[in-house]
């Protein structure tokens, strides 16, 4: 299939990337993780940046976290993707300092913003589940 046909462009599956994209498959949002020193990873590192550490591998966390910041997209970039959507950037609870750039779904944009407690939801394209986010306790996806 084509980015068109898709409704957006796709990652291309790597060693680096796989666990991210694929953990959806089992509903389990996948980070790495230093398994010397427990810090989180994200992106893709092949070494602990806090204790040097190469014991640094793919581990489900819980996929809940907090909107920190909203923009809301007008712009129709890819034909099947309907505008306006919502760009967030979420931290997730396990550490502070991770974020992730993603979509917020099943909000209106005039809800969108900041302060938001959010969960993971995945939206599948093959073999491909992009995390997603929508409100705690919103409806499946």
């Amino acid at each position: 299939m084509t980015t068109e046909q898709l409704g957006r462009p796709l990652p291309e599956l790597s060693e680096m990337n796989s666990y991210f994209w694929t953990g959806g498959r089992n509903g389990s949002l996948q980070i790495r993780r230093c398994g010397d020193c427990g810090t989180w990873h994200h992106p893709y590192q092949g070494a602990c940046h806090v204790c040097g550490s190469r014991n640094v591998g793919p581990q489900a966390v819980s996929g809940r976290g907090t909107v920190v910041a909203v923009t809301i997209n007008h712009q129709p970039w890819f034909p099947h993707v309907p505008v306006p959507y919502v760009i967030a950037l979420v931290e997730l609870e396990e550490q502070l300092d991770i974020r992730l750039m993603t979509n917020l779904v099943d909000v209106p944009v005039t809800d969108a913003g900041a302060g938001i407690a959010v969960e993971v939801c995945f939206e599948q394209y093959g073999e491909i589940f992009v995390p997603q986010f929508r409100r705690v306790g919103g409806a499946a996806k």
